[in-house]
């Protein structure tokens, strides 16, 4: 069966939009989406459209769809789609979100428990367990640097401090496009409503910190977002970069530098691994990372083979005399 005859299948079974608007107090998608974080809540949206859409051939979004109305053969034939579209992480976290939205339907009594039971009753997509990403070799950091050190422009000073702090905090996009001028303290840096609602304390080594007091230099010390965007002229505009943003300019900068096939999320994966491999203990990891428990920071570690064959060496055995 074709995708698009699945959407059409799900969309002819019966109208799914909303009849008339909802409260939102009362709205099931706009109850799960307030419950969340602020940082939270602009992705999770994303997924709520592009499942409204999907159910709904382009006719839907979040907050147009009518999410009681839906049944197994909805939910089931959603799951198939999602799982050709989409990684199976970002697959999964889209069911996750679903489902919450379901039982919202299921407390505010718009859908009774037989059939709230029966819709969310999918399985998550299979995750292969092959860990995804990578660390960045020190060689690979040091040419994303240079070629921002040689660029004389404000951009390559704004692009060398993004650098320094996605790679010496292990910042996620969305965090490090939030700090503010305000947020940099000494050598600390406050992450506020970071994932899961939380606030934290990071800290930059000395040469992010000189990466980053560079740009201010050019910058200037007017209060607004630390790193911001710079218009055709070259003037520094106190206009925030978005994660996108962020996106764009390590492509950029990758190319210019040969390294291939990395991600933003790649330097937290490094600043991680390195940490563990220094014999950091993975509690204090898990706080600099901002992490709910040391058994999600553990799924970051990328250290190999090789660190684990020299951890045993520290293994005493006697020898045959």
């Amino acid at each position: 069966m074709s995708e698009s005859t699945e959407i059409g299948e799900i969309s002819a079974v019966s109208s799914l939009a909303l009849t008339a608007p909802l409260p939102l107090t009362e709205h099931p998608a706009a109850v799960y989406l307030s419950s969340l974080s602020p940082g939270s809540r602009p992705a999770m949206r994303q997924a709520l459209d592009a499942i409204a859409r999907t159910l709904t051939s382009n006719q839907c979004d979040a907050l147009t769809l009518d999410w009681a109305a839906l049944r197994y053969k909805h939910t089931a034939a959603l799951r198939s789609i999602l799982m050709e579209r989409y990684a199976p992480a970002t697959a999964n976290k889209m069911l996750a979100a679903l489902r919450r939205v379901l039982k919202e339907a299921l407390r505010l009594e718009f859908m009774d428990a037989r059939d709230f039971a029966r819709a969310v009753d999918i399985a998550n997509v299979k995750v292969s367990k092959e860990l995804q990403g990578r660390c960045l070799s020190a060689g690979e950091i040091n040419a994303l640097m240079q070629v921002c050190f040689a660029d004389p422009t404000p951009i390559g000073y704004r692009d060398a401090a993004l650098i320094a702090i996605l790679r010496g905090a292990g910042l996620r996009r969305g965090e490090v496009v939030k700090l503010n001028l305000s947020d940099l303290h000494s050598s600390s840096v406050k992450i506020y409503a970071a994932k899961g609602g939380k606030d934290r304390t990071v800290y930059l080594p000395d040469a992010a910190l000189t990466a980053v007091q560079d740009w201010l230099e050019v910058r200037g010390r007017e209060p607004g977002p630390l790193l911001c965007h710079i218009n055709k002229a070259g003037a520094v505009t106190l206009r925030r970069l978005t994660p996108q943003a962020v996106l764009f300019i390590l492509d950029k900068r990758g190319q210019e530098s040969g390294v291939e096939n990395f991600s933003a999320h790649d330097f937290r994966r490094t600043f991680i691994s390195e940490l563990l491999d220094s014999g950091v203990d993975i509690v204090t990891v898990q706080r600099l990372a901002g992490h709910t428990s040391p058994e999600l920071t553990s799924r970051y570690d990328r250290r190999g083979e090789e660190t684990k064959r020299q951890a045993v060496q520290f293994i005493s055995v006697p020898r045959r005399k």
